[in-house]
């Protein structure tokens, strides 16, 4: 039986500063869910080189972001406190919208036996959404914790998880979730 892992996924200051204001309860609940059940988690986040030498001009979502964002030196690129890493927990760096772009992931998760991914992040419209529907593509198991993943858009929200996500991978809240790991324990 393969193990699962939560992939906190670009839990950023720069992308919290535009979700709606409950949304970081949710995203707690979902690490402490996780940690409680002794479930990995793993952190994901957006990170360009300086000058963003490794973005090209043509990609309409990064080559149009000013040239100290996302880097190492932006503070707004750090992981919220109350959501950042915790003893040894596991950071990716990403640099395009899948958590699957520009790193290791894949090994990471082949190493720990993990074939269930749980989602939480920002955005709905981005990393989740691209997450998704790569993982399931690469056969993994995917559920989507509908609370602990946002959009400044929350009808986009709704509308991608209800008719895109939906339809490859399962999608629950955080509480729902959590219930299920009580009854597989």
């Amino acid at each position: 039986m393969s193990r699962t892992a939560l992939l906190s996924m670009d839990l950023q200051l720069n992308h919290i500063a535009h979700v709606p204001d409950g949304y970081l309860p949710d995203a707690v609940r979902a690490l402490e869910t996780a940690r409680a059940a002794e479930v990995p988690v793993i952190h994901v986040a957006l990170r360009l080189r300086p000058g963003h030498v490794d973005v090209h001009a043509d990609n309409k979502i990064f080559g149009a972001l000013p040239l100290h964002l996302f880097t190492a030196d932006d503070p707004g690129a750090a992981i919220h406190p109350d959501l950042a890493p915790r003893g040894d927990e596991i950071l990716v760096h990403k640099n395009r919208v899948s958590a699957f772009s520009g790193n290791n992931l894949r090994q990471i998760l082949a190493v720990r036996g993990i074939g269930h991914l749980v989602l939480a992040g920002i955005a709905s419209s981005g990393i989740v959404l691209s997450t998704a529907l790569e993982a399931a593509d690469l056969d993994y198991r995917v559920t989507v914790l509908s609370d602990a993943c946002a959009d400044r858009d929350a009808d986009l929200h709704t509308t991608l998880l209800t008719k895109v996500i939906g339809r490859r991978c399962e999608v629950m809240t955080t509480s729902a979730w959590a219930d299920t790991l009580k009854t597989s324990a």
